[in-house]
């Protein structure tokens, strides 16, 4: 327990340290909220006045609402996954380094080398991403803020519980790269690449079926559903408040993912949390294995 504490703090300090990859992972959300802000906004908001029944009738600030809703829900989704691969690129670097070979011969286990990288990654990325909510928070309470505390606690444990897939999955990818330029291919992908394939960029709901089908596979793509129920919630029930007809907002949780369905049937939010969290198991196993089977091998 000992060696790997001292491993974690090692590694956290290494990366605030390195003020690249640091102000990279902490940017980024701050840039997504200003470009979505810029230029999604008014799509969102064209989108919600053009399709809503009674839409004349909808005071501007619910329509604010929904939009600063839809917006932060779509940059913590994706924050919360590629800060994790910037994080977790000091494993990387330790490889190009040599530092990791160093590891591998001294008496610190395979097990408590990859938990160690693990932990600090999660505790790096966590950092960033609760900064990046609050910064979210403040722009939907200047816009238009319908959240209750309970909807701000859900979504703090989305959050959390995207940062512990966005780490385990990073952890499997980055085990097997070996340079700097893999480092900056992968960034680059899983930066403009995640986006789509979680339903943050762009509703599942606009897919064709068989893309729809496939993304219903991917934990990610209810780690997405669940930050935006708990966003939206409120902004969606004041909708109700002024008179938009029951089934008209339910049609607009389907376009807007709120309401997933596997095969055509819906997925609830407890089988949402038990998808992310059992992923987020598989995954750090999985890890974990990969680290001892290649100490055995060599």
């Amino acid at each position: 327990m000992k060696s790997m504490l001292v491993m974690i703090k090692r590694n956290i300090k290494l990366f605030f340290k390195d003020k690249g990859m640091f102000f990279t992972s902490l940017i980024t959300p701050a840039i997504l909220l200003v470009l979505y802000a810029t230029f999604l906004g008014n799509v969102y908001r064209d989108s919600f006045t053009s399709n809503l029944p009674m839409a004349h009738l909808v005071s501007e600030e619910v329509i604010e609402g929904l939009v600063g809703g839809q917006l932060i829900s779509s940059i913590l989704a994706v924050s919360c996954v590629t800060v994790a691969f910037c994080s977790n690129f000091l494993m990387v670097q330790d490889k190009a380094s040599g530092a990791l070979k160093d590891f591998s011969v001294s008496p610190i286990k395979p097990s408590v080398l990859s938990v160690s990288y693990y932990f600090a990654t999660l505790a790096s990325t966590l950092i960033i991403c609760l900064a990046a909510m609050a910064l979210c928070l403040a722009y939907v309470m200047a816009v238009g803020w319908y959240m209750t505390a309970l909807d701000v606690i859900l979504l703090l444990f989305d959050v959390i519980l995207l940062v512990l897939f966005g780490t385990a999955l990073s952890s499997i990818v980055n085990f097997f790269l070996t340079s700097q330029g893999q480092i900056s291919a992968v960034g680059t992908i899983v930066s403009s690449g995640y986006g789509f394939i979680c339903g943050a960029y762009m509703p599942i709901s606009s897919f064709g079926e068989g893309l729809r089908h496939i993304i219903s596979f991917l934990p990610g793509t209810y780690g997405t559903a669940l930050v935006r129920n708990h966003a939206m919630r409120g902004a969606l029930e004041a909708l109700a408040d002024e008179g938009v007809p029951d089934i008209a907002i339910e049609e607009l949780k389907d376009v807007l993912d709120c309401n997933l369905y596997f095969f055509g049937n819906r997925v609830e939010e407890p089988v949402m949390y038990l998808i992310l969290g059992v992923a987020v198991v598989v995954l750090v196993a999985v890890y974990v294995i990969m680290n001892v089977m290649l100490k055995k091998k060599k």
